[in-house]
């Protein structure tokens, strides 16, 4: 007796791969915005020689982006590899 695959049965929406490694991307991401617009103050940042004043909100999403910049360059890096 061969099975046949029912067209209309779909692999249930989290556990499919894609979604299972967007969902802790997506939970560290809501948590880090989360912390990163409830620190208002401003703040003096040296950047080498010049003093900037400026939102520590700012500061941290400045540093959040570069961060994930530098993260989506590695792993496109190491996807190349293979």
């Amino acid at each position: 007796m061969t099975r046949t695959k029912d067209p209309k049965a779909r692999t249930p929406f989290l556990s499919r791969p894609g979604v299972r490694r967007l969902v802790p991307f997506v939970l560290i991401t809501a948590i880090a915005l989360v912390f990163i617009f409830e620190n208002r103050a401003s703040v003096e940042i040296r950047l080498l020689v010049p003093m900037v004043t400026m939102p520590l909100w700012g500061a941290l999403l400045i540093a959040w982006g570069l961060g994930m910049l530098a993260c989506l360059f590695t792993v496109r890096r190491r996807s190349n590899r293979r």
